[in-house]
């Protein structure tokens, strides 16, 4: 089997399931956007970004790590297991008794005055959070063992009844209760009595039992687990972890803190209303932002286990081109076919589509920056890869203070695409100095120009007109066609 054909299989087992659930998830979106008004969308939208900055820490790098240990250390991978468990355990623990202790400190720190939510209520979307977070972490190591023991069947299964539960509930909180209280159905009476019509703690009930419903899943790989630590292991893990777990955080943190600080930094009669604008549009642009995270779970054992064939860095080369070519049509296809995909929100929320071009333009040099750090994880400079992200989200933060109080939402947006592209640069320059690759550079960046330029065309200047947006995709696709024909000639005929 060719390496081509290998990955590309890994990589679309892995891949499609977290494409399919996380596009079931997305029917949530149109739902959401008519059910809750733009200020209590906003409050659900900046709780969430919360608990990915969270997420983040208590993971603390160990999932790369527990890829790159167990192909460095072969003899020793119940040990690699056992430690990468162990340490996230601890956290997640140390986690809940902290969260569980200050409660109220954390609502107050959280929670909103603009009157969308009491108090209390408040607290219970707090209590929901710190449980979810606990145990979507301990689960986080157990999970990255089936994609390591190469068993995508029970990971699929896994994550599909995970978004199964989740988007289920959502629904019969949001339709099927209603109905029976409406209609005075079977339980109607007692229904009545704790239901709140439209209450946005639905969704972190749901997403709470989805977490537990995932943990029973993989209590099988939790019976793995012996509580046995290897110490000196531990230290060597520690080293390459810590600056993967910054870098982690700092990629959050560009992904989520804008949400945040149009919290902070908007007056608060429309903090909520705007996050919650701005949110909504953010989930239009979730098509490449699931690419990339497909790419990256599949991708991500292929590139260690793959390090010391003697082609390798020709083999990421490759993979990058493809890479690029595939979020360019992305890019320009859907920005052809925004005046569909706008219809996934609440026309109440469309105000906020011209911040999309920017977002999706950001995911895509996202996505190179994820395809071009494999430099700094194969060479053990993770340190490095703590560098670019401070740069990041040191950018992101600065940026964001500076320019939200006068252009709100769409700022968040602008700064989103320029530190994206700002980390992409840097590591494709320090990659080239420590761990040169092969890339082809003029053909990546003719793709990435001409999407450029037909997304300006179709957005900006034919004003979304479907039509012509999907004439600019087509004459792209059959320029693609004759650069590439070549070149997927041989990689047929080596498949």
């Amino acid at each position: 089997m060719s390496v081509y054909k290998k990955f590309a299989g890994q990589t679309m087992i892995y891949g499609l399931s977290t494409i399919f659930s996380r596009l079931f998830n997305f029917i949530l979106t149109p739902i959401y956007t008519n059910v809750y008004a733009e200020g209590v969308y906003g409050i659900f939208t900046r709780m969430f970004s919360y608990v990915s900055i969270i997420n983040a820490i208590l993971a603390f790098g160990m999932e790369t790590t527990f890829f790159r240990y167990l192909n460095k250390h072969e003899d020793k991978k119940r040990e690699v297991y056992n430690n990468s468990f162990l340490v996230v355990a601890f956290l997640s623990v140390l986690f809940l008794i902290t969260g569980l202790v200050f409660t109220d400190s954390l609502t107050r720190f959280t929670s909103s005055n603009d009157g969308l939510a009491s108090y209390e209520d408040q607290r219970k979307y707090v209590q929901y959070i710190i449980w979810i977070l606990f145990i979507d972490a301990i689960c986080v190591i157990p999970f990255a063992k089936l994609r390591a023991d190469g068993r995508p069947i029970k990971y699929s299964i896994v994550k599909f009844f995970n978004i199964g539960v989740f988007v289920g509930l959502n629904l019969i909180f949001i339709y099927v209760i209603p109905a029976f209280i409406k209609h005075d159905l079977a339980g109607a009476d007692w229904l009545a009595t704790w239901f709140k019509p439209n209450w946005v703690g639905y969704v972190f009930a749901a997403n709470l039992v989805a977490s537990i419903s995932t943990f029973a899943l993989l209590l099988p790989e939790f019976k793995q687990i012996q509580f046995k630590f290897d110490k000196a292991l531990f230290y060597k893990m520690l080293g390459y972890s810590w600056p993967i777990l910054v870098a982690n955080l700092s990629f959050i943190i560009n992904e989520n803190l804008d949400k945040i600080l149009l919290g902070e930094y908007l007056p608060d009669s429309i903090a909520n209303h705007e996050t919650g604008i701005y949110g909504a549009v953010c989930k239009l642009a979730v098509f490449i932002s699931i690419f990339n995270t497909a790419f990256r779970i599949g991708a991500e054992p292929f590139f260690f286990s793959h390090a010391k064939n003697e082609n390798a860095k020709t083999t990421y080369a490759n993979i990058l081109n493809y890479f690029v070519l595939a979020l360019a049509i992305l890019f320009v296809g859907l920005i052809a076919n925004i005046g569909l995909i706008k219809y996934f929100i609440n026309e109440r929320y469309w105000v906020g589509l011209p911040a999309v071009p920017f977002l999706l333009f950001g995911y895509v040099c996202l996505g190179i920056y994820m395809n071009l750090s494999v430099w700094y994880r194969l060479s053990d400079q993770t340190r490095y890869g703590l560098y670019i992200s401070l740069v990041g989200a040191v950018f992101t933060i600065v940026m964001n203070i500076i320019l939200i109080p006068k252009y709100s939402y769409m700022a968040s947006a602008w700064v989103s695409m320029m530190t994206y592209f700002i980390i992409m640069i840097i590591s494709y320059l320090l990659g080239q100095k420590f761990y040169p690759i092969p890339y082809n550079l003029k053909r990546m960046g003719a793709y990435l120009g001409t999407s450029l330029i037909l997304v300006y065309l179709s957005f900006y200047v034919f004003k979304q007109n479907i039509y012509i947006g999907n004439g600019f995709l087509i004459l792209f696709l059959i320029g693609i066609y004759f650069m590439e024909r070549d070149n997927i000639k041989k990689l047929l005929r080596t498949a």
